[in-house]
Parts: C-alpha cells; structure tokens; sequence
C-alpha cells in the first residue's frame, strides 16, 4: 500500500516538473576532495544530480570557504517504478562504502530531491518500503556522513514527519524542507510547487545548514 502511495506521489511529481529538468555531468571523487556531495535526482530527471542538484551544490561550494567539493550523482532509473528507489540506496551505500574506505578524511552530504529524497530516507534508515533494498550502511560510516539535506520528500506524507525525525543516525544532521502547498511532501494540492524549490530559495536555507557541518 504504501509503496502504490509513492509511486502515485511521484507520478504526480513528474508531470508537475517536466519541463524543467536539465542534466548534470557527474564528477569524479578519486582526488578525495574536501566535501562529497551524493544527491539523487528527482523522477524523470535525466542522469546526473538534476535542478535541485546542481543548485544546491553551487550555493553550498559558494559558502565553505574555498574547499573543495565532489559530487556523486546516485545511478539509478529515476522512473515512475518506485522499486528503483531501492536501487538508487544501494548504490549510493556502495558509494559511500568506497569514500569511507578511500578517502576518509572527506565529509560526505547527503542528498535528494522527490524520489530521490526517498532515496535517502532508505540510506539513511527511515522505515520506508524497501522491496530490493539490501539494507543500510553500516552504523560506522554515518562518522563521515557531515549532513543529510533532501527536498519534497515523500515520507513527510507516508510516515508523517520530517527525516530529521525518522532516522535515528541521520536526523539531527539531516534537514528536510518541503515548499508550501508540494503535494508531494504536505497535504497541499499545488503540483507547481514540487517544480519550485530553485525559486523557493529553500536551496540557500539548506546550504546554509549544511555548510557549517562540513
């Protein structure tokens, strides 16, 4: 039941952000920067870390003080099949898994937006369906985990409450911000507002979060 109710949510968040969708070349971490960022686009987003993505690693870059900053786009379908969800969890795991044992002095944020928040509700241990998840990171790795920031994400509707609330390693690191009325993440009815969060300026507030953690 509750993975048709996302698959729904997320239908609904496709159509609403279609057409604002831009790809993002991934970027390589082997140099071991200073700050990874591992974001998972959004449903329907073609390859890479998406709008939301790209925004929020711009503005976060623009505020930590000359370090460098990696980023890892989740690889995953990113379609209206929720189970892909799962796949996307564990491949940033298996990302993550790989930056702890390579570059450990490196903090990694965590992040997503719309399904690709769910994504990170299930990395970062929030009760949610999991059909072919194969399980959390283990708990050593939240060590190097700086911060969690995901966008319109669906788990404020199915579990009823923030991630910050939900994950019990992750959520006093972690912000979860859902703009006014996104059907997606409230009970409001707006489809235009999953499309806004660029515009919201909930991208700066999250940066500035986030920032000072890393």
């Amino acid at each position: 039941m509750r993975a048709r109710l996302i698959a729904s949510f997320l239908g609904a968040a496709a159509l609403s952000a279609g057409f604002l969708l831009t790809a993002a070349p991934p970027a390589s971490a082997d140099d071991c920067p200073d700050v990874e960022v591992v974001f998972a686009r959004g449903t329907g987003e073609p390859p890479g870390v998406g709008t939301v993505g790209e925004a929020f690693v711009d503005s976060l870059t623009s505020l930590v003080g000359g370090k460098s900053v990696g980023v890892y786009p989740v690889d995953y379908p990113a379609t209206l099949n929720v189970l892909h969800a799962a796949q996307g969890a564990n491949n940033a795991i298996a990302h993550m898994n790989d930056m702890a044992a390579n570059c450990p002095n490196t903090r990694m944020v965590l992040g997503g937006f719309s399904q690709g928040a769910y994504v990170m509700d299930l990395v970062t241990g929030a009760p949610m369906p999991s059909l072919g998840f194969n399980g959390p990171p283990a708990p050593a790795i939240a060590k190097n985990v700086a911060a969690v920031a995901v966008f319109g994400n669906p788990s404020y509707r199915i579990l009823g409450g923030p991630l910050s609330n939900l994950s019990p390693l992750y959520g006093a690191k972690a912000i979860d911000l859902c703009n006014q009325n996104d059907p997606i993440c409230s009970s409001g009815s707006d489809r235009s507002a999953h499309s806004l969060y660029v515009q919201s300026g909930m991208i700066s507030q999250a940066a500035s979060f986030v920032a000072p953690l890393v």
